[in-house]
């Protein structure tokens, strides 16, 4: 977390939380959800405006983290911006490695030190769980993941979205808990 965030928390410890303005999807885009855009549906029915600005981006990624009930959120400043997710956490990006098994990390950046399963939703979606928690697994990246898949070192799991927030202990609407 940046130490300006840090200090914001020191400063201003009781603001209160924010909820359903800020999302992810299983692209790894962010979105902001304004009144208008929440009015017409829940993400990501009603997506909102994508977040391109590369500073703001990374600065959401930086301080991105998540509650002891499973709610993500972007730390901004002394307020918690919780994240509305699309489908998992994270999103993670393979790259070829140097070995068989592709290389892992975040859309926030961050690498991936070991796969500990893989699983595949009701929608044909891949997810893999790593020590961070769980992902699926970008689109673009589908070619390298079935190589693993296909060579035995990642062998998918059956589950549905909903099971898998809970197995991996991931909220994926914190402003629905609000309700």
């Amino acid at each position: 977390m940046d130490e300006l965030v840090e200090a914001a928390l020191r400063k201003w410890p009781n603001v209160p939380a924010c909820h359903g303005w800020l999302a992810l999807d299983a692209r790894g885009d962010w979105y902001m959800r304004d009144d208008r855009t929440q009015a017409l549906g829940p993400f990501p029915q009603s997506k909102g405006s994508r977040i391109e600005h590369d500073k703001l981006r990374s600065f959401i990624e930086r301080n991105y983290s998540h509650d002891a009930q499973g709610g993500w959120f972007f730390q901004n400043g002394p307020q918690r911006v919780y994240v509305e997710l699309e489908a998992a956490p994270w999103v993670w990006r393979l790259q070829r490695g140097a070995g068989p098994v592709p290389t892992v990390a975040a859309h926030t950046g961050h690498e991936v030190a070991a796969v500990l399963s893989c699983w595949l939703d009701e929608h044909g979606r891949l997810y893999l769980a790593a020590p961070e928690g769980l992902g699926i697994v970008h689109t673009l990246d589908m070619e390298l993941a079935a190589e693993a898949v296909e060579a035995g070192m990642w062998v998918p799991q059956a589950s549905s979205v909903a099971d898998l927030a809970e197995r991996h202990g991931h909220c994926l609407s914190p402003q629905a808990r609000l309700r």
